[in-house]
C-alpha cells in the first residue's frame, strides 16, 4: 500500500506488543496499518482502514513473493484486470510489473498478509533444507487466486490473531512463514497434478465463447448443457476445464458477475434490495445477501450506506 498515505500511530493505538502500528492520513480515510518484518527476510501486514473517495493506486512492489486473504474488500486490480473479492487467497509476484488497483470508497479494507524477501526463499531456505530445499517462486506464481485453500485460510487466521511479545511472538511468526510456504508449495503440487493434461487451442477458443455467453447472461439461469454445447465438450469436460483455464469454477465465476453489477447498482441507483437481488439472477433479497456479504465482507444495505456517505 502507498506508504506516503499513512503517519506513525500512537503508542495507546497498537494494541499489539511487536511490530509497527501505523494509521491512515486523515485527509484520505480512516483506520490503520500494522506490520512485523524480519530484517530483509520476510513481513506480515495486516490492514484495516477505508479511503473516503475512490482510490487508485499504482506503485512498484519489491522483489518479493506474498500470499494475502482479504475479509473485507471492494475494487479491482488493473493489471491483469480481475475483482478482489472477500475471502480469496491471492499470491503475488513483486519486483517486477507496478501493482494497480481501484479501490472503492468507504469500505472497509481488512486483511492479512505475509511477504518473503529474496534472501529467505533463495538464501536462508536452502541453508535451512540443503537436501530437500524447492524454490517456492513457481508455486507462488501458479497459486494466483483460489477460494479453496483452507489451509492458508487457518493459518492466516491464526496470525492475525496471535497477541504474542518478545522472542516467543518472533519464533512464532518465523514458524507461521515457513508454514505458510509449505503450504503454498504442497498446493502448487496438486495444482500441477490436475493440469498435466493441457488444454489445447481449440478448447481454449470454446471456453472463450463460453465466458463471453456468460458475460452477457450472468443474471439468468444457465443450464450447464447449454454451455456444454457453446463448448462442445460433455459436462465433465467443461467443468474440469473451465477452472483450469479461469481458476474458478463456472458458478463462481457468474457470482462474481453478478456481484460486481450489484455493487454498480447499490452505488449509483436506488432501486431497493430485492429488485437488484431481480436484476442480477437471485429470486430472493436474502439469498443475494448472503452471497454478496460472503464476496465483499459486508451486507448490501451496509456497502450503499458505506459507498454514499460523504
Amino acid at each position: 500500500m502507498a506508504d506516503h498515505h499513512f503517519l506513525p500511530a500512537d503508542e495507546s493505538a497498537n494494541v499489539r506488543s511487536v511490530g509497527q502500528c501505523w494509521t491512515l492520513s486523515p485527509e484520505v480515510g480512516e483506520g490503520s496499518y500494522w506490520i512485523y518484518a524480519k530484517k530483509d527476510l520476510y513481513d506480515i501486514k495486516i490492514h484495516d482502514f477505508l479511503f473516503y473517495e475512490d482510490c487508485f493506486l499504482e506503485f512498484p512492489m519489491p522483489e518479493c513473493l506474498s500470499i494475502t486473504q482479504y475479509e473485507s474488500i471492494s475494487g479491482e486490480e488493473l493489471s491483469p484486470y480481475r475483482r478482489l473479492s472477500a475471502g480469496c487467497i491471492k499470491t503475488f509476484i513483486g519486483g517486477y510489473e507496478p501493482y494497480k488497483a481501484l479501490i472503492h470508497k468507504r469500505i472497509p479494507i481488512r486483511s492479512i498478509g505475509i511477504e518473503i524477501m529474496p534472501a529467505y526463499y533463495e538464501d536462508y531456505m536452502k541453508k535451512q533444507y540443503p537436501g530437500d530445499y524447492v524454490n517456492p517462486f513457481t508455486a507462488f506464481k501458479e497459486i494466483d487466486q483460489t477460494m479453496d485453500f483452507p489451509a492458508m485460510a487457518k493459518l492466516l487466521y491464526e496470525v492475525k490473531n496471535y497477541r504474542g511479545s518478545g522472542i516467543a511472538a518472533g519464533l512464532y511468526y518465523e514458524a507461521k512463514v515457513a508454514e505458510a510456504v509449505s503450504l503454498v508449495v504442497e498446493e502448487q503440487k496438486k495444482l500441477a497434478h490436475r493440469k498435466e493434461k493441457k488444454l489445447t487451442a481449440q478448447d481454449t477458443a470454446q471456453l472463450e465463447n463460453v465466458i463471453a455467453y456468460l458475460n452477457d447472461h450472468y443474471a439468468f439461469e444457465i443450464p450447464l448443457d447449454r454451455l456444454a454445447r457453446i463448448a462442445c465438450m460433455g459436462t465433465t469436460k467443461l467443468k474440469s476445464s473451465f477452472k483450469q483455464l479461469t481458476g474458478c469454477t463456472i458458478t463462481e465465476y457468474i457470482q462474481q458477475r453478478r456481484m460486481s453489477q450489484a455493487e454498480h447498482l447499490l452505488i449509483n441507483t436506488d432501486f431497493s434490495m430485492g429488485q437488484i437481488a431481480e436484476m442480477i439472477g437471485y429470486s430472493t433479497s436474502s439469498r443475494f445477501a448472503e452471497l454478496f456479504r460472503k464476496s465483499t465482507g459486508i451486507l448490501p444495505v451496509e456497502y450503499r450506506k458505506l459507498a454514499r456517505e460523504k
